[in-house]
């Protein structure tokens, strides 16, 4: 116990080199525990830390400081559904186990093959959909994200609308017989965007809102928020495009988002998607922990 202050004091000196390095660790910025009823929880993707499926990602998301993950389906390719390793429940139970064992919450389950491939045209799109909902239930996640991707931006191929919207119908009501939501991701601005979900016409169906798709395109990320409304959006990917950390990158105001979904009485997952610091894109660890902690020090403590 004699040597404590001079311990304290070193670590409170090697914190400091490192803030003035542009460096920090993220309970610098963060509560010891995000609080039970933080309007705001952040995540992180198994997929975007290079750990998709892997066990590994829920100890990588601890050492970064978010509250959770989103954990990805597994791969597609030409298969007739996704390689789901989350299908087997001995995997399964170690994933769960594994989250309970570091009090992380798993936040979504991503589909993120149909980044890809086309979900307006593949022929198995049911059985896909079927897996992701079983997985779903077995795991007691109550969310999916679907991203409609290259092959069905209704931007560039507004001819994919219509089979793309009675894709979504019958997903709607597949995903209100499980009692879950799906929220899909497009390339339309919010007023398309709602007009699409109008058009759908299913509770179940969702916007997954991504700041970077407003901001790629000079579109203001509050007012799309406003436009799109509370009801609307059940998780937001809160990141640009890669480049420069949040705290660092002029395009978008965090403090002025985190006030329009107050006013907005929302309240969910921010969910980390890319952001990172284009000169070391692979410095995984760094790049998600340092706009983890920004995240929180905006939504959480502030």
């Amino acid at each position: 116990m004699q040597n404590q202050p001079n311990s304290n004091r070193r670590f409170f000196l090697t914190q400091m080199g490192l803030l003035a390095g542009g460096w920090f660790l993220p309970m610098q910025w963060t509560s010891a525990s995000t609080p039970k009823k933080c309007r705001y929880k952040v995540a992180v993707i198994d997929l975007m830390l290079l750990k998709r499926q892997k066990l590994s990602a829920f100890d990588l998301t601890k050492e970064i400081g978010a509250d959770g993950l989103e954990v990805d389906m597994g791969g597609l390719g030409n298969r007739e559904t996704f390689e789901n390793q989350l299908a087997d429940p001995s995997i399964r139970r170690k994933f769960l186990t594994k989250a309970k064992e570091l009090k992380l919450e798993i936040c979504s389950l991503a589909m993120t093959g149909f980044y890809a491939q086309s979900f307006a045209t593949r022929p198995t799109y049911i059985k896909m959909i079927q897996d992701c909902l079983n997985t779903m239930k077995a795991m007691d996640v109550n969310v999916a994200f679907l991203p409609l991707g290259v092959q069905g931006d209704l931007v560039k191929n507004p001819e994919l609308r219509q089979p793309i919207v009675d894709r979504l119908k019958v997903v709607g009501k597949m995903a209100n017989k499980a009692g879950v939501v799906i929220g899909i991701e497009t390339a339309l601005d919010a007023k398309g965007e709602l007009t699409l979900l109008k058009e759908i016409g299913s509770k179940s169906i969702k916007s997954y809102f991504n700041f970077s798709n407003a901001l790629k395109n000079g579109r203001d990320v509050c007012e799309e928020l406003k436009i799109l409304g509370k009801k609307n959006i059940i998780q937001i990917h809160a990141t640009n495009e890669d480049g420069v950390w949040l705290q660092n990158d002029p395009k978008i105001d965090l403090v002025r988002v985190k006030q329009t979904l107050d006013d907005m009485r929302w309240a969910g997952w921010l969910v980390i998607e890319r952001s990172r610091d284009a000169n070391n894109t692979k410095d995984v660890k760094r790049n998600f922990s340092a706009n983890t902690a920004y995240l929180k020090k905006i939504f959480q403590l502030n």
